[in-house]
């Protein structure tokens, strides 16, 4: 498996998980994640179930589309797949960035290490996706 493919399929299952959960039980979600120790969303009241919901099902089409990237590997629709989940991670990243006064060092050192991790995974795979041709991976039929 090429590092590519392998990133985008990290990428399309924090995806799945960040989406699945909160869309099939956004209560469990708010009050536990990333664990039930650490309980990051709750941080954040109120709870709220649409906006929860609404945010899993976001998360899940954008699996679907790097889980489309990782199969076809075609150059526009990863680069579009990448781009895309920057555009969610940056502006989530600084919105965190600003809002960790309140949580407890531990929490504060997971949610910066793990929301700055998914906005350097696609901004490494990008230059990966310049080589010439239509598709990446050369096993794959143009």
């Amino acid at each position: 498996m090429s590092t590519l493919r392998a990133g985008l399929a990290f990428l399309a299952l924090v995806q799945a998980i960040i989406g699945g959960w909160p869309l099939l039980a956004p209560k469990l979600f708010y009050d536990n994640f990333p664990l039930p120790t650490n309980q990051w969303v709750a941080y954040f009241p109120p709870f709220n179930e649409h906006l929860l919901r609404d945010f899993g099902s976001l998360n899940l089409a954008l699996c679907v589309v790097l889980v489309f990237a990782a199969v076809t590997m075609e150059r526009r629709l990863i680069q579009a797949a990448l781009v895309g989940y920057l555009v969610y991670a940056v502006p989530h990243l600084i919105f965190h960035l600003g809002h960790l006064s309140h949580m407890p060092f531990a929490d504060q050192v997971g949610n910066v290490v793990s929301l700055v991790a998914v906005v350097l995974i696609p901004l490494a795979l990008l230059p990966l996706t310049l080589r010439t041709g239509r598709k990446i991976d050369s096993r794959v039929s143009q």
